[in-house]
């Protein structure tokens, strides 16, 4: 539990981490093409933004991956889709 609980800390610093840099790294790019300085509030905005993105996308892949290991894919009815010729998945034609 420990283990865990360590490795989804080591997860969680990894991405903020990754977040900070991107948001740095924007904001040179910003003042590089004649943006101007980026007041306090457009970092934070930055900040905010790029780290939802990654929290989002870590969460989105999180369940997808979820979803397949307990095999919660393979459980859907498909009975009812429009072009299906039969019950068995491997006489679909593509």
């Amino acid at each position: 539990m420990v283990a865990r609980l360590l490795r989804f800390g080591l997860y969680l610093l990894i991405a903020l981490v990754l977040s900070a840099a991107a948001t740095w790294g924007l904001g040179l790019f910003w003042v590089a093409i004649g943006g101007g300085d980026l007041p306090l509030h457009g970092w934070i905005a930055m900040a905010l933004g790029v780290s939802g993105t990654v929290g989002l996308t870590w969460g989105l892949m999180a369940l997808a991956f979820k979803s397949h290991r307990e095999g919660w894919d393979e459980r859907v009815d498909n009975s009812m889709d429009p072009g299906r010729e039969s019950e068995r998945d491997d006489d679909l034609l593509y």
